[in-house]
């Protein structure tokens, strides 16, 4: 699977609530997230754990950069989430944990995340998920656009993930 995506710190998750629900996006609800990062040797693999969706695998590839970036990835969703932490846990070992309360909007095939994140602060992160007749360039520019309407400054940006912080 395929999405673009950007991140950035975002200092009033109220008024990004207000901003979302102005465009008419689908409140999907409020996520409690915990996102335990194993090492690997090349891109990313984590174990979320969502109070929404349940527990899944989510290994995926993705340039830190902090514009409009590809991300390459699978959801692998698992029975036990403490089974699989304990063996991943000892496979690979813990680099990091996230936990996070992530506000969840969707506008057309844009995931819209007002993120509170446990001792790193406040931040906001589009995902434009793709499909095979996506073209990339179209949804970076949908991506942009909406950049903004929410009123994020670029020296907001982020290029790396939660992990990194």
């Amino acid at each position: 699977m395929e999405n673009i995506e950007i991140k950035a710190k975002y200092f009033d998750l109220e008024n990004g609530k207000k901003i979302a629900e102005n465009l008419k996006s689908q409140y999907v609800g409020c996520d409690h997230q915990v996102d335990t990062y194993f090492k690997t040797s090349s891109g990313r693999f984590k174990l979320r754990e969502s109070s929404l969706s349940g527990a899944y695998l989510v290994p995926y590839i993705r340039d830190n950069r902090q514009d409009a970036k590809s991300s390459h990835y699978v959801l692998i969703p698992v029975a036990s989430a403490t089974e699989t932490k304990k063996i991943f846990s000892t496979l690979l070992g813990i680099d990091s944990v996230v936990e996070k309360k992530r506000h969840i909007y969707l506008k057309d095939n844009i995931r819209i995340h007002l993120d509170d994140v446990v001792n790193l602060g406040t931040f906001f992160e589009l995902e434009a998920v793709c499909n095979e007749d996506s073209i990339i360039e179209k949804e970076v520019q949908k991506v942009n656009e909406l950049l903004d309407v929410f009123q994020v400054k670029t020296e907001d940006l982020l290029s790396g993930s939660y992990k990194e912080m």
